[in-house]
């Protein structure tokens, strides 16, 4: 059966809790696909954090490195406060060369611990996106050392180096852009948030082409797909692991 034949398939990702921090590669990775949802908890009266393991410095091929690290920083805080994040911070791990291991767990635990969130949101950390679109390293071992560093977290004889006591509150992940998607969260009242959060993202933008420098195309395209599989609203997916 495909994704069109199937009707309200898709469960409500759970709103029964009040802080959380979402942890990824780059700037803009948040604003394709997950913001809309920040958005709505936010507007619940939920606190959201960012974290991002880089500045996004290799992501403009017109711009050196130098010049646009700074430049994605500021859009990336911009593009928070769109939907109401004011705490954006960033682990300076490389760009495009951003490695699994130790370094990175550790920085992401320590995030963790810091802000004590009850749900971590972080992005896709499989092979591939939905339709068979091959994932890019960053993402993929961002997502997995999120995974793995939410059990460190919890583990007070892991980086027990760290000044933070354990947290151990973290309920579950959601990870957007799944292909194993089996939620989702309703944009009905806050899809033109997460569009206008992704339109702060100019410089990045100007340096696309295709679909995804429309962000009004590729994200009603998407709350489309996901909104047939939940009830024919607008809708962001997520996998749901249960920590």
């Amino acid at each position: 059966m495909s994704d069109q034949q199937r009707t309200a398939d898709l469960e409500p990702v759970p709103e029964d809790w009040e802080r959380a921090l979402a942890v990824v590669a780059h700037p803009d990775d948040l604003e394709y696909g997950a913001s809309g949802a920040i958005a709505r908890w936010t507007s619940q009266g939920k606190h959201v954090a960012y974290v991002l393991a880089s500045q996004g410095e290799a992501g403009i091929d017109t711009l050196s490195p130098e010049e646009t690290g700074p430049l994605r920083v500021r859009e990336q805080i911009a593009s928070a406060a769109v939907v109401g994040v004011d705490v954006v911070e960033f682990l300076d791990h490389p760009d495009g060369v951003i490695e699994y291991g130790l370094p990175l767990r550790r920085d992401i635990a320590a995030a963790i611990r810091r802000h004590r969130p009850e749900v971590v949101i972080t992005g896709n950390h499989h092979p591939t996106f939905p339709g068979g679109f091959l994932n890019m390293a960053d993402h993929r071992v961002v997502g997995q050392a999120v995974i793995d560093a939410v059990r460190d977290a919890a583990n007070r004889w892991v980086f027990r180096d760290l000044d933070q006591e354990p947290w151990g509150g973290v309920r579950f992940v959601a990870v957007s852009g799944s292909p194993h998607a089996g939620h989702a969260v309703d944009l009905t009242d806050t899809f033109d948030l997460g569009v206008a959060s992704l339109r702060e993202h100019k410089a990045y933008l100007a340096a696309l082409s295709g679909d995804m420098a429309d962000p009004e195309v590729f994200l009603r395209e998407a709350a489309e797909r996901t909104g047939a599989r939940f009830g024919g609203r607008l809708a962001a997916a997520f996998e749901v692991l249960v920590m």
